[in-house]
């Protein structure tokens, strides 16, 4: 079953589940449903990893805001036009910056959103990172750069500072993409991995990597990565002569609009125990949570971007970047809950796709 496009994030619907407190609940089987699941934390524990601890950070990823062309049915940031309030302020980036400078273990700036791009700040900000040695990854719907004649050099921007550019396609069909993004995204997204083609992303000896982010358009678990990877390859190059360098299949976790298409649908306790019965302890170490800070628009610091989603902010005394304290989030345990499950069915899931 395919999820369908809604106009307007859950936020402008006056949604229930636009509380973050409200889906916790949810997941705890303490509103809207009965159904309880083991704790992940007692998981976790079966393997010596109670509390989970993390290692030093490396990835210092920020959600610059909630602003994007786009309403994607699955998407757990709750994204949209309607979200123009959440975005990251020049003063807050400022902050990150030093932040960056300052943290010697950190190699990688990963920025997302929304579409990140349409925060006003983006460019200068990516500028700045560059300058400092730091790798920097873009997190792009695609349409972004077809969206507006402003966003049309983007791949040009992109490569002369070498940024690292993750773009989102659900699969290499209209019906499927569209199904998921809505109309007309599909078009967009080819013409835009065209754009960013003809600047060299993706191809051999370039230099600029373009990887793809694959999301199962419905209430199951994603397939083979390789398999998958082996046959987008295959599609793309054969219908529209597109390259890109890898594939990340990443499990949807039941936050936000896609917890909202599960409730709806009636899979919720379905894929809940699809999640809970594919636990897999070997991805535990190669958690992206154990080696990366997520920052919030508004400066929150996080242990990853779903806990951001969720508002379960790092156990630590040091929770916002005004008073970023590196000792005091050294060691600190991992926040976790019942989404983690997500993260670790199957071959594991991460911003950077499969874990084992």
């Amino acid at each position: 079953m395919a999820i369908k496009q809604k106009s307007k994030s859950l936020k402008a619907r006056g949604n229930n589940l636009s509380d973050s407190f409200v889906q916790l609940n949810v997941l705890n089987g303490k509103d809207i449903v009965d159904s309880k699941f083991p704790g992940f934390g007692d998981k976790i524990a079966e393997i010596g990893h109670r509390p989970l601890k993390t290692n030093p950070v490396e990835i210092f990823q920020l959600n610059i805001g909630k602003l994007c062309n786009q309403t994607c049915a699955h998407c757990h940031v709750d994204a949209g036009p309607d979200r123009k309030e959440e975005n990251m302020d020049r003063a807050t980036l400022e902050r990150c910056l030093q932040i960056i400078a300052s943290v010697p273990t950190i190699t990688t700036v990963d920025i997302t959103g929304g579409a990140p791009e349409m925060n006003a700040h983006f460019r200068w900000f990516v500028e700045e990172v560059t300058a400092l040695g730091k790798q920097v990854i873009d997190r792009c719907n695609l349409t972004i750069l077809c969206a507006n004649p402003k966003y049309h050099d983007l791949p040009e921007f992109f490569a002369k500072n070498k940024v690292q550019v993750v773009s989102s396609l659900p699969y290499f069909s209209k019906k499927r993409t569209d199904s998921q993004r809505g109309d007309g995204v599909f078009e967009d997204s080819i013409k835009a991995l065209q754009m960013l083609n003809a600047v060299g992303y993706g191809k051999e000896g370039t230099g600029l990597e373009l990887h793809l982010v694959y999301n199962p358009s419905g209430a199951f678990l994603p397939a083979s990565q390789e398999t998958l990877q082996a046959e987008f390859k295959r599609q793309l190059k054969r219908k529209f002569d597109i390259e890109f360098n890898m594939l990340f299949a990443i499990t949807n976790l039941p936050i936000a609009r896609f917890l909202d298409y599960l409730l709806e649908s009636g899979n919720y306790e379905e894929y809940m125990h699809k999640l809970v019965e594919a636990y897999n302890p070997g991805t535990v170490d190669g958690l992206m949570c154990r080696n990366t800070l997520s920052i919030s628009w508004d400066g929150f610091i996080y242990d990853c971007d779903f806990n951001q989603m969720l508002d379960l902010k790092v156990a630590s005394t040091s929770q916002h970047i005004d008073d970023f304290d590196l000792d005091a989030l050294k060691d600190r345990s991992v926040v976790v809950n019942q989404h983690c499950y997500g993260c670790t069915a199957g071959a594991g899931s991460s911003c950077g796709g499969e874990i084992s």
